[in-house]
């Protein structure tokens, strides 16, 4: 017996197998992004039938948008310009007969930490991706927090300086502010070019603003860090930590752990432990 964990990426859907905490089974195809909001749909339909010769007790689903979390209905998904509203959660709860839970691909960062990953035994966990965007999900006293309208954790929205802290304390920066992305940021710094390492020590000090702003909002015992910008780690986190320190409340900036996530496909296994957040190990 098996969970489902499905991931609408921007490229592509994949649909993966988990037995007995291991991801053993992944199938995927290209998403038809100018297509029509069924043909989407019944693309996820067709990846999902690939497993039917497996005992599916329920099925999770990330997707980088908007979700009505209690009815499973997905709205304004960037790269599918056709998925205004779809009730996703119901078509699959018809098409297959069993439970199906849908939240965005933040959420499922987070509690996938939680079950499978850095955030194994803690109850109060901060989710946050640092990639193109800066998105962050909420385990709060073990159970996934995303809020009624699914938007507890957009931290990167809140203003910050002369924008907001998403613009500062994600890739964003790096190529709003210096017209360079930040794998070359990465490559430069590594080689010893000093202007990179200090943009990356820039960088580092705002993301620990970003970061005593959630400890204000959330006191978690651990943030864990995902996305592309947090394989830059060893280059901003002295800067970040710097930053931190300066936290009103000394005990509580010492008492707060920071770990960069080490999950292979953990969007596919967040997806999946959503089954487990709502109906238990």
């Amino acid at each position: 017996m098996g969970i489902l964990g499905i991931d609408l990426g921007g490229t592509n859907v994949r649909v993966g197998l988990i037995e007995n905490d291991s991801l053993i089974r992944v199938e995927s195809l290209p998403i038809t992004k100018n297509g029509s909001a069924s043909a989407v749909v019944n693309d996820i339909i067709n990846l999902i039938e690939r497993f039917s010769g497996n005992e599916i007790l329920g099925i999770g689903v990330g997707v980088p948008s908007v979700v009505d979390v209690e009815k499973g209905i997905v709205y304004d998904v960037q790269n599918i310009p056709s998925w205004k509203e779809v009730p996703l959660k119901d078509i699959l709860e018809k098409k297959f007969n069993i439970p199906v839970y849908i939240n965005n691909d933040a959420n499922c960062f987070a509690i996938g930490e939680a079950y499978f990953g850095k955030g194994k035994g803690y109850k109060n966990i901060v989710g946050l991706i640092v990639g193109t965007g800066l998105g962050a999900g909420l385990v709060i006293h073990g159970k996934l927090y995303a809020g009624r309208n699914c938007g507890a954790g957009e931290f990167g929205t809140i203003p910050y300086k002369e924008k907001n802290y998403e613009y500062y304390c994600s890739g964003q920066f790096f190529s709003n502010e210096y017209n360079i992305t930040g794998e070359e940021l990465n490559k430069q710094a590594k080689l010893g070019d000093p202007e990179a390492i200090n943009i990356f020590s820039v960088f580092g000090n705002n993301l620990g603003e970003a970061i005593k702003l959630i400890m204000y909002s959330v006191d978690p015992e651990i943030i864990i860090l995902g996305g592309s910008v947090s394989k830059s780690f060893d280059l901003f986190k002295n800067q970040m930590y710097d930053s931190i320190r300066k936290f009103s409340y000394s005990n509580s900036a010492d008492n707060l752990i920071i770990e960069v996530s080490e999950i292979d496909n953990v969007a596919i296994l967040g997806s999946a432990a959503l089954y487990y957040d709502e109906k238990g190990k």
